[in-house]
């Protein structure tokens, strides 16, 4: 684990002067590597490459990079974790390749300079953000992971290509334009993130998921490989879906989670897990606990404010287990305190809220352990999303209820202060976190006039970002998602695709990697393992969700190891009191970065609509929480970014 910086010129330079501007970029991701850090040139390539180094398997100097292959015609950094390593190594021993160290970065090179890219990228089980330069042939591949789990940025200038782990890397380079992109602006207001392949900057790109691009030194357009889509995974399982007894399902997938848990265990420094006592992380807490042939080390973030401290929870979950169990207590003060380095933290404009208990989690396991498994990406893979519930009815809905009813019902909905509705959600026994929110959103899906289009509606936190922009520019957000979802009926299958082509990667796992990877600690998503993706979406909807309740199967094999009562509440996430803090703690931070002049410093927003939208707030009538947040966050950004 690691961040990776790197550029290709269009002209040959000096190893100097590469080095020197590679090694600008590199220290800017200092956080990402405390544990070295290496820079390599090929100046006739005008090519530099460069790492910072969080050591985790083979500590030596043999794991270190930038690492060229035994034959010298690849040279490569990377940043990830490849879990079947070992496995691969064998192979390739049988096959005459002899090895120096012991990492999974030289199976990786050794791989593709024995098997080829496209053979050594089916084969790859992990998480992975590659740079490998063919000496040869001249050409440098960029590689990113195929659900998103680790980030890489690029940028192509007519002085060449430059490259990094994180934007504020990449914009250490003259190169890079400190221009903000307004449509980019409109779509980070909508989705609380900057989707794919967008960043907040004009011109500069993330690389998708499960992509391979392919530059040639000179220039030239790029080639492009889709080695892996989730949209491919589930054509496959819609055409030759599960046909077994739920008993067998539930023995496959325990099986096949145990055996990506145990892959994730391997490390030469402490190793622990998260455990927040729901059934993604007790699940993976408990298999682990199973391999591991001693007492884990299980983290819990607690928090003195009872109202939002889950900690008892999971330790009735670590003491059933026999895990070594770490409360760490913190405080919403604590919270509050660094709520001012999140625009920083974050890289670009980044509105998840969770992001705050996220970064304190983070902080306090990494005093303990250099890595942590983590429960993320249940919820997309086995069905788990409380929404998923809602929008099956409400797919029910659109179908028995005539257009005009159901548009003046959302119409209602929006109408109505957000306050009343948390009310009337908390006296049903749905309240929770953002549930009058929630209502507004399941109005607007049922309203819409086809299910995706509703889906992302209800995703949005705001369904017309321009009426908040100067310039009402809005071409962006997901257009590829219709195409990916085209011929997909079933709503539940359409709902988790969306997630994982564009909420997991540009938000949940984002939002993990920037606040663990900020503490130097390495977060590992056995959850996420490509094969149980594939597997899971071959099982039938109705079993994915039996019972009328998410993630069925995990639960079904949680059952084997936790008694359901220890985990049986309703989902909480990690939310925070948004809202209430807002009008109250979070207001003297708030107040300068929504100030008329303030807004109109950023050059993209619509002044006067931001400032009601913040009126409303403070009234108390409505609660603009998460949209108002999106665009503290961008302010806090903005502010950091023109510091750097």
């Amino acid at each position: 684990m690691c961040g990776v910086a790197g550029l290709m010129l269009s002209r040959p330079a000096s190893h100097e002067a590469l080095a020197a501007r590679v090694s600008v970029m590199n220290t800017a991701l200092a956080h990402r590597g405390p544990d070295g850090e290496g820079v390599w040139t090929e100046p006739e390539a005008g090519l530099a490459l460069a790492q910072r180094r969080l050591a985790i398997v083979d500590l030596s100097p043999t794991g270190a990079q930038p690492m060229i292959c035994a034959s010298g015609r690849f040279a490569m950094t990377y940043n990830g974790e490849i879990y079947n390593f070992r496995e691969l190594r064998r192979e390739l021993e049988a096959e005459g390749v002899r090895f120096r160290g012991t990492s999974d970065s030289e199976v990786l090179i050794e791989a593709w300079d024995r098997w080829g890219g496209e053979r050594t990228l089916d084969r790859l089980n992990g998480m992975f953000a590659i740079a490998l330069f063919d000496r040869r042939e001249r050409t440098l591949t960029l590689v990113r992971d195929r659900l998103g789990i680790k980030p890489l940025l690029w940028l192509r200038t007519g002085e060449g290509l430059f490259f990094a782990s994180e934007l504020k890397a990449l914009a250490k380079d003259p190169a890079c334009p400190r221009v903000i992109e307004p449509a980019a602006v409109a779509a980070y207001l909508r989705h609380g993130a900057v989707p794919a392949p967008w960043t907040i900057l004009t011109d500069v790109r993330k690389l998708e998921p499960g992509v391979a691009l392919t530059f040639r030194a000179g220039g030239g357009a790029p080639e492009e490989r889709r080695f892996w889509s989730p949209s491919t995974a589930v054509r496959a399982g819609q055409a030759e879906p599960f046909a077994a007894s739920w008993d067998t399902l539930v023995n496959d997938g325990e099986a096949l989670i145990q055996d990506a848990v145990e892959r994730q265990m391997v490390a030469d420094v402490p190793l622990g897990a998260f455990l927040s006592g729901g059934v993604d992380s007790s699940l993976v807490t408990a298999l682990m606990q199973r391999a591991a042939g001693r007492k884990v080390d299980a983290f819990t973030i607690g928090f003195e404010e009872k109202a939002w401290d889950e900690s008892p929870y999971a330790a009735a979950v670590a003491a059933h287990l026999g895990v070594n169990h770490h409360i760490l207590m913190t405080s919403g003060r604590a919270a509050l305190d660094v709520v001012g380095e999140m625009g920083a933290l974050y890289d670009e404009p980044f509105a998840d809220s969770s992001q705050i208990p996220m970064v304190l989690l983070s902080r306090l396991v990494r005093r303990h352990v250099t890595v942590a498994l983590s429960g993320d990406g249940g919820d997309e893979t086995f069905a788990g999303y409380q929404r998923y519930g809602w929008g099956l009815k409400l797919a029910a809905a659109q179908v028995r209820v005539p257009g005009p009813l159901r548009s003046l019902a959302a119409a209602g909905a929006a109408a109505l202060p957000t306050a009343l509705l948390d009310g009337a959600a908390a006296m049903a026994g749905k309240g929770g976190p953002h549930a009058g929110h929630k209502l507004k959103r399941a109005a607007r899906l049922a309203a819409a006039p086809d299910f995706l289009t509703g889906y992302r509606q209800f995703l949005s936190l705001t369904t017309d970002p321009a009426a908040l922009l100067a310039s009402p520019e809005e071409h962006l957000p997901a257009a590829w998602l219709p195409a990916a979802t085209r011929g997909i009926a079933d709503p539940l299958t359409t709902m988790q695709l969306t997630d994982a082509l564009s909420y997991l990667p540009d938000d949940i796992l984002t939002k993990t990697d920037r606040a663990s990877m900020s503490a130097g600690l390495e977060v590992r998503v056995p959850l996420l393992d490509h094969r149980i993706w594939d597997w899971a979406l071959r099982i039938p909807s109705a079993q994915r969700r039996q019972g009328g309740t998410g993630k069925a199967l995990p639960k079904a094999i949680l059952a084997r190891h936790v008694p359901p009562a220890l985990t049986k509440r309703p989902k909480a996430g990690f939310a925070v009191p948004l809202a209430q803090w807002l009008r109250g703690e979070l207001r003297a931070f708030a107040e300068p970065l929504l100030a008329a002049p303030a807004l109109a410093a950023a050059g993209v927003f619509d002044v006067a609509a931001v400032r009601a939208l913040w009126a409303q707030h403070l009234a108390g009538r409505h609660d603009h929480g998460p949209v108002l947040w999106a665009v503290i966050m961008l302010q806090s950004w903005r502010e950091s970014f023109d510091r750097d």
